[in-house]
């Protein structure tokens, strides 16, 4: 059963819907501040033993509980891109690619939200940043493999060599098998194992070497009093005529015949990512009885990183592209545009069912299917053996551009779930010239073969790993969804701190910046014992 009311009139001070990288820093700083805090998360506690060892495991990797599949990673296709994020106790950091930068300046002076900082968002975030790394143990990468060898090359063949960089990682680098004390927060932390270099960080952690959130957010958060559920669904959220919120959920791991829980809170923090929380708060705004003085804006101004995914394939190579981290070197190509090469661990070759030859430049939609064919016709042996390689991961480059160029798009409630709509701006799209170029260059010094999604070659339709906005920052309830402190606007109590509250292109792997929002956020909270029980910051 639900825990009891804590001599108050509620069940808990704060409720926070989700538990990637917006709810677990609020749920540690909560707790810390003394107040009662329960997590709910939808999909289920996941330990190493669970992780798959490749992706053709579909029922341990695959999100799809409607087929008995309550795996890590969910692909989610909508008409404008493709989604893909990450499910359990933890959220996105157990898929993510460990790899945490700061953005450049470009982002904290995007007018879409520039304006709404109390100095200027560089120096509002700037030690926020700082906390984020020091919790998710980030260290400059000091790994070389194959790959990072060629993009080396790639930047000195462009005459650009200082453009060749290396990330900040969350990855325990200690000695591989050894089991060693948390050395992270003087003890108080889980023992750890170093990293194997197996190249499975986004297929889950198999080895205790990767810093998701199960290992220091929410560790430490649950030591210090934190009550956490999985399998957890929550379906609606109502105001109490008294003040605080009505909570309620569907338990249980089935996907048919859920026990229904009702829980009241006096806050609540919605953190289910950008899909998760949009979903929730377009259908509590549709309904009367849920939360209809929500802003219009909820679903406005959804963004990607303006990524383009491709692959490049080397049929025969004796390198082995897939040991390493899943991503340990970057080329910044100019001021708001970069490539990582990034790897799956040997045996996952699920992508390669859903690729094609890649299609540059630009082309009506209806000649895409005919230009593929066209390719395939044309180099009909280098196409099958890119298709039918032995070990796909092993044998390709994972190529991911990204940019710092807006553009949104706005999800809105359809008959069968979320649907896109254009915005503003041009449609997303996945073909991007220069992408082109640095995929052909990597394909001409390796002897490979260009590659892409069926989404990407056939639709012209990205696929992003970075799925923000919707609950952007606003001046009033006109403008944004939350304030810049994320604050609801419509309702006293209620929070957004995730992903869907990041109100311009980050432009760069975005789990650092939507940590040091959410360490933000936090901070405008006061003790408990400042407060009346259960009292949230006004000023």
């Amino acid at each position: 059963m639900l825990k009891a009311a804590l001599m108050t009139e509620f069940d808990y001070d704060y409720l926070i819907v989700g538990s990637g990288f917006g709810g677990s820093v609020a749920a540690l700083r909560l707790v810390e501040k003394g107040y009662s805090v329960l997590m709910l998360e939808k999909g289920s506690e996941l330990k190493a033993a669970d992780f798959p060892e490749s992706n053709w495991d579909l029922k341990r990797w695959l999100w799809a509980p409607l087929f008995g599949a309550r795996g890590l990673f969910q692909i989610r296709p909508f008409r404008h891109l493709w989604v893909v994020a990450g499910n359990g106790v933890g959220g996105g950091s157990l898929v993510y690619a460990n790899t945490l930068p700061i953005p450049t300046e470009r982002f904290f002076q995007s007018d879409t939200w520039a304006s709404l900082a109390d100095t200027n968002w560089e120096d509002d975030l700037r030690e926020h940043y700082q906390t984020a790394r020091r919790m998710l143990g980030a260290a400059k990468s000091e790994v070389t493999t194959p790959s990072s060898l060629l993009l080396k090359g790639l930047a000195e063949d462009r005459g650009i060599p200082e453009a060749f960089e290396k990330p900040h990682l969350a990855v325990y680098m200690g000695e591989a098998e050894k089991r060693v004390p948390d050395p992270y927060f003087n003890g108080e932390g889980p023992d750890r194992i170093g990293c194997h270099r197996c190249g499975g960080c986004m297929t889950g952690c198999r080895y205790d070497g990767k810093n998701s959130l199960d290992k220091n957010y929410l560790y430490l958060a649950r030591k210090r009093g934190l009550e956490l559920r999985a399998d957890a669904e929550v379906v609606k959220v109502s105001p109490l005529t008294e003040g605080g919120f009505r909570a309620d959920c569907l338990m249980g791991a089935r996907y048919f015949g859920r026990d229904r829980w009702t829980v009241t809170a006096k806050n609540v923090v919605f953190s289910a990512g950008a899909l998760g929380t949009n979903k929730l708060l377009l259908k509590l705004r549709a309904d009367p009885t849920g939360l209809p003085e929500l802003s219009a804006q909820v679903g406005h101004r959804v963004r990607t990183n303006s990524e383009s995914l491709l692959f490049v394939t080397i049929p025969g190579t004796d390198e082995n592209y897939s040991t390493g981290v899943a991503i340990d070197s970057i080329l910044k190509t100019d001021e708001d545009s970069h490539l990582e090469v990034v790897r799956y661990g040997a045996g996952s070759g699920f992508f390669r069912t859903m690729s094609v030859p890649h299609l540059g430049g630009s082309s009506p939609a209806g000649l895409h299917a005919m230009l593929i064919a066209l390719q395939f016709l044309r180099h009909p042996l280098r196409v099958i053996r890119a298709l039918f390689v032995a070990d796909w991961a092993r044998q390709t480059l994972i190529l991911l551009y990204m940019r710092t160029i807006e553009g949104t798009i706005k999800l809105t409630r359809g008959r069968f779930g979320l649907k896109s709509e254009l915005h503003m701006g041009e449609a997303p799209r996945a073909r991007i010239a220069e992408a082109t170029s640095l995929a052909e260059d990597m394909a001409a010094k390796t002897g490979g073969t260009v590659m892409a999604g069926v989404a990407e070659s056939l639709l012209n339709v990205p696929v992003t790993a970075h799925l923000l906005g919707g609950c952007c920052m606003g001046e009033t309830k006109d403008t944004g969804v939350i304030d810049n402190r994320h604050r609801v606007f419509g309702y006293d109590g209620l929070y957004t701190v995730d992903g869907s509250t990041i109100s311009a292109n980050v432009g760069v792997n975005p789990s650092l910046t939507i940590t040091a929002l959410a360490e933000r956020a936090m901070s405008f909270i006061p003790d408990k014992s400042a407060t009346e029980p259960g009292a949230w910051a006004d000023s």
